[in-house]
């Protein structure tokens, strides 16, 4: 085998939670947006899952994607601090609302997961691969818990853990590269499975052996052209076998 372990992004890999994501972040933008409006009489332009979620906010961790949104609509607002109650105007503050609303959702409507993708874990594990879930998500442990996968993992590495450990989110390869440690792992040795441009451009400046994009959003131009060397629309397209042909060959193609 040329592989050793694999190691997933959560929301929109393993999870479908990215489109819950999407709901907390619009709701929560297009509040504060309108307030704003309100306030100081800007123009109120709506909170997109096509331009402004894929663009600012998927795959990066929660305050650095309320920045870069706020960035691209000339708002400036004080960082402030992770413990920031969820109506104080700061990054912090907003991106701690959106978290609330997330989770008030997923409370609300459970956790839906990609079963092609569950089978595929299943299917590794069996054959004694390494699995390790690497996430910007704070919520990462509680979503898996709640979709009662978080057994078949050997590591789980969020949102927290790179809080704790001074990690630098996606596209930097910290995350996925601390996974693969905690797994016992070299990079090279190791596979990377991302839905996000961010995401892959991690798995590429990380070296790992094999970058997997899952292109849910027709994005499969984007996913190549910044780091995956395989791409596919769903993991029911992924076998053991072809990772390991893949890597013999030593491209995706």
């Amino acid at each position: 085998m040329n592989f050793d372990a694999v190691i997933f992004d959560l929301d929109g890999v393993i999870t479908n939670t990215a489109s819950v994501h999407a709901k907390a972040w619009k709701k929560m933008f297009d509040e504060y947006l309108l307030s704003r409006n309100e306030r100081f009489k800007e123009p109120f332009t709506e909170f997109t899952y096509s331009e402004d979620y894929l663009t600012y906010i998927d795959g990066k961790p929660r305050y650095q994607g309320v920045a870069s949104f706020l960035k691209s609509r000339n708002i400036s607002i004080p960082f402030g601090d992770p413990s920031d109650p969820p109506d104080k105007e700061t990054i912090c503050g907003l991106g701690n609302k959106k978290n609330d609303l997330f989770n008030a959702i997923i409370q609300r409507e459970g956790v839906d997961v990609y079963n092609s993708s569950v089978e595929l874990i299943h299917s590794l594990r069996k054959a004694g691969i390494r699995l390790a879930v690497a996430s910007s998500s704070k919520n990462c442990k509680p979503v898996l818990e709640k979709a009662k996968l978080l057994s078949l993992f050997d590591a789980c590495v969020g949102g927290i853990i790179s809080r704790d450990k001074n990690l630098k989110g996606k596209p930097e390869p910290d995350i996925f590269l601390y996974a693969a440690d905690q797994l016992g792992i070299t990079p090279s040795r190791a596979v990377v499975v991302e839905d996000a441009v961010s995401g892959v451009q991690a798995g590429k400046k990380g070296n790992f052996g094999l970058v997997i994009g899952v292109a849910r959003e027709n994005n499969e131009k984007e996913l190549k052209i910044n780091g995956a060397d395989w791409v596919v629309s769903d993991l029911s397209e992924v076998s053991i076998e072809e990772i390991d042909r893949k890597l013999e060959r030593g491209t995706g193609y």
